[in-house]
């Protein structure tokens, strides 16, 4: 949560010391014995959003369920009470009756924003009438904030247990369930990581005391003791979020005994501990990392053979025999890989997939072109790491869908290998030739007073996602008609799938069309329908196109729809002709992914970040692997926006470079560029001439109109890039921002101030552009710019963002008390580098 984190970020400034003793390796800490608990834990790495109901939902199903459920939430980690009212308030949401829930009076310090001096609670740990009413108790939720304020009001100076936490610990031995979300959760485990990140991890500087050093790049782990409710390994929170690889592993090294397996748990996940069965098994909607050091090797600064495992939602870990029980919806990926593309190393914020466990997952588990992959970590002077990450004999990949057709993924025993490197870049004039490619856009098809709008999805549309479903349906009408186009997919499915979830929403099935229009065959059918190709000039089901009010173009190869919709001469067939005639009359398009790729007169189809700023473009196009890396490659699009060029997948897969690049060689005058993030739709409204952001991520806007631009040497001066979440709009013909009114402006009132190391790869904090530039920038005093680099092997380029005086960057809460940041006119420039890696 903000409060926690910006105590975190000044390097643990009011932290109080409780006083460890030099090692914790020698004290009773690591040499517990097991208790017989019946109780369970429920606990949750950060952010956990009102809207997660499986989480929310086995809390009280393990309390006792609705009726029985008598639950205390313990506020001392927070400056406020208001997470403890909005964890009341969303309990309440979810059928447990008001009076049987307490906000304790267990504190150690005031909290903002009442009239109360909540600091006179300090003596209520202590006290027999809070120790009754712990006893009555089935459920204790933790809230987040500083962890230090929780053992602080529930320990002893000498180090022994208050009253009101024997019992707690009483309550739990007998069966009631604990849970807690953020500093909630790193209480859970005996050895508590109090502050610190991955880089001072892996430098393996620790403390037991406060080292304020705001001017410093890094910091080391700080460890204190924690309330020891989980027996079986350390706990660590905002795993894949804060990048907090590095500091676990390091952590896990020296403090935890070789047999213990150490835990991260990303925001909005739930860890659910079950003693009586020795199981932990995975709620919500990321994963929980698990790392084993019995095979680990360390010698100074190296570390060799760590195994790294990632499970997902529905899977199960038996803690003593260290056994996985993967959910059986996922497939296994090992001989049976999906990708086969040879991916670059992950240096920086051009890195597709540029969170630690997507890059495994994509690039390395789910890809039989490789066994191992590269990243790096280090300060702005070049000193870090090289981290590799390596496949074993023993390594597998477990895929699925969730949420709809969201990919999951679970992985065991990956094997992770760290050295020592020095990392220095030098400026270079240019690096190798840069190629356009020919393309005729021709005049654009846009009608003006055309009166449709569009829904354009970034990708992986959650069926949860319910903001974006009823935004298509009500622009639809809901007695309207929406016919499918499938052609972009390899099978059904996902057409199917729309159509259900379209249902789910209270959308007529009967009003719902699959329209047979495909260049190629579909897996899974008895049917061929590449005998469809002919259908987008067929008069009786281009005709059936002007009875709908809403289109959906899915997911899948861009090139298909087009193909499918485009006569062999470029021109229109009469399926987009009709297509077009409802779009001008008033009916809605919608698209996902490739759906989305098809909006622009200039359609991206493949390429990379990397490669597209370094070689430019290609003629050539070779399917679906193309979508991977390698250079740019465009084709004509529908047109259906004619505002700028849109990308999609586009924080996920990094495509940041691809965009740029494409606009400053193919945009149009002054216009625009639009990176929509996965879950998330740019809402286009052609008679407002405005666009608003719907759904979970956010929609990037790249502005090429001030800036100096050299392509082909690889130079791009003073780009002006903003991104826009759930409730923004932005006007087309003004260019300007309106900002949801629930967030508010962090210029002159920053919540962080702390220097913020570069970007350099899977293990920096906040690893996704967007957040990095939140957190790190426009959400930080000390830093007026900040850098990221992306290379491969000797050379590749430096990003510089900076703030300006246009630069504003804005922030609020959003699905309880989740971090929700916007920001405008942040200016960038990008210049090529020569790279050189020395072993440190």
């Amino acid at each position: 949560m903000k409060d926690y984190w910006g105590k975190v970020k000044k390097l643990f400034i009011v932290l109080t010391v409780l006083g460890l003793i030099a090692s914790l390796a020698t004290t009773d800490i690591l040499a517990k014995k097991e208790r017989n608990i019946k109780g369970n834990l429920l606990i949750v790495g950060g952010a956990l959003g009102s809207s997660n109901s499986d989480v929310y939902e086995k809390f009280i199903e393990l309390s006792g369920g609705k009726k029985k459920a008598k639950i205390g939430i313990i506020p001392s980690a927070s400056g406020s009470l208001k997470s403890s009212n909005q964890f009341k308030e969303d309990l309440i949401s979810y059928g447990v009756d008001e009076k049987s829930i307490e906000i304790l009076p267990i504190s150690s310090h005031d909290f903002s924003g009442t009239e109360e001096d909540e600091s006179l609670w300090n003596e209520n740990a202590e006290n027999k009438q809070v120790r009754k009413q712990i006893k009555k108790l089935t459920g204790i939720w933790f809230v987040g904030g500083d962890q230090l304020k929780i053992t602080d009001a529930l320990m002893r100076e000498n180090g022994e247990k208050t009253m009101a936490l024997e019992e707690i610990w009483d309550i739990y031995e007998k069966g009631a369930v604990i849970g807690g979300t953020s500093a909630g959760a790193a209480i859970m485990s005996d050895v508590m990581i109090t502050g610190g990140d991955s880089l001072g991890g892996l430098r393996q500087e620790f403390t037991t005391e406060d080292v304020s050093n705001p001017d410093e790049e890094y910091a080391p782990v700080y460890i204190e003791k924690g309330l020891g409710f989980f027996q079986w390994g350390i706990v660590d929170q905002h795993f894949n979020e804060r990048s907090r690889m590095g500091r676990l592993a390091a952590t896990a090294l020296r403090f935890k005994a070789p047999d213990e397996l150490a835990y991260g748990i990303d925001e909005d996940t739930a860890m659910v501990v079950n003693n009586q069965e020795g199981t932990v098994s995975v709620l919500g909607r990321s994963n929980v990392t698990i790392v084993d050091i019995a095979s680990a090797k360390t010698s100074r600064n190296e570390i060799r053979d760590l195994d790294i495992s990632y499970l997902s939602p529905g899977d199960e870990l038996k803690v003593k025999t260290k056994e996985y029980m993967i959910e059986e919806d996922k497939v296994e990926t090992k001989d049976y890989e999906y990708y086969n593309f040879k991916p670059l190393q992950a240096t920086g914020v051009l890195s597709s997939y540029g969170t630690l466990p997507h890059y495994l997952s994509y690039s390395l588990v789910d890809n039989e072109a490789v066994t191992e992959v590269t990243s790096y970590l280090y300060d702005s002077k070049g000193k870090g790491f090289e981290l590799t990450f390596r496949q074993g004999e023993d390594t597998n990949g477990f895929w699925g869908y969730q949420d709809g057709q969201k990919d999951t993924y679970s992985l065991l025993h990956v094997k992770m290998d760290v050295s020592p490197v020095k990392v220095s870049f030098n400026e270079k004039d240019r690096l190798e030739d840069f190629k356009e490619t020919p393309l005729d856009t021709s005049e654009s098809a846009f009608d003006p007073d055309t009166k449709g709008s569009l829904v354009i999805v970034g990708g992986a549309l959650g069926s949860s996602n319910e903001e974006v479903y009823k935004e298509f349906i009500e622009r639809a009408g809901e007695t309207g008609k929406i016919g499918i186009i499938p052609a972009a997919s390899s099978s059904l499915k996902s057409s199917q799938t729309f159509k259900e979830d379209l249902t789910s929403y209270g959308f007529p099935p009967e009003q719902i069309d699959i329209l047979p229009i495909s260049n190629h065959d579909f897996k899974g059918t008895e049917e061929d329908e590449s005998e469809w190709k002919d259908n987008k000039n067929h008069p009786d089901i281009a005709g059936r196109i002007l009875d709908y009010d809403g289109i959906w173009f899915v997911g899948g190869d861009q090139t298909d729809i087009t193909d499918a919709l485009l006569n062999g001469d470029g021109t229109k067939s009469l399926a987009l002709e009709n297509i077009w005639e409802i779009y001008r009359n008033g009916a809605v398009l919608g698209g996902t992914s490739a759906g989305a790729a098809i909006m622009s007169d200039v359609m991206i189809a493949g390429g990379g970040s990397y490669d597209t700023l370094a070689k430019g473009y290609t003629d050539s196009y070779d399917g679906m692997s193309q979508q991977e890396g390698g250079p740019g490659y465009l084709e004509k699009g529908l047109g259906f926006f004619p505002y700028g060029i849109v990308d999609q997948h586009f924080d996920k897969k990094a495509r940041l470079g691809r965009l740029i690049a494409t606009t400053a060689v193919y945009g149009e005058g002054n216009e625009l560029s639009y990176g929509i993030d996965e879950d998330t739709a740019l809402i286009v409204d052609n008679q407002s001439r405005t666009v608003e952001v719907k759904g979970r991520g956010g929609v990037s806007i790249v502005d090429l109109s001030q800036s100096d631009l050299s392509p082909s040497s690889h130079t791009y001066e003073d780009i002006r890039l903003s991104w826009i979440t759930s409730g923004d709009q932005f006007n087309l013909e003004t260019k300007e921002f309106s900002i949801s009114d629930h967030k508010q402006s962090t210029n002159d009132y920053e919540y962080y101030d702390y220097y913020a190391a570069p970007h350099t790869g899977v293990l920096t904090p906040h690893p996704t552009l967007a957040n990095y530039l939140s957190f790190s920038l426009l959400d930080n005093a000390w830093m007026d710019e900040v850098k990221s680099y992306s290379f491969s092997e000797n050379e590749g380029f430096e990003l510089t963002f900076r703030k300006g005086s246009g630069t504003e960057g804005f922030w609020g809460y959003k699905d309880g008390n989740k971090d929700d940041y916007s920001f405008f006119g942040v200016e960038m420039d990008i210049k090529p580098v020569e790279v050189m890696i020395e072993n440190n």
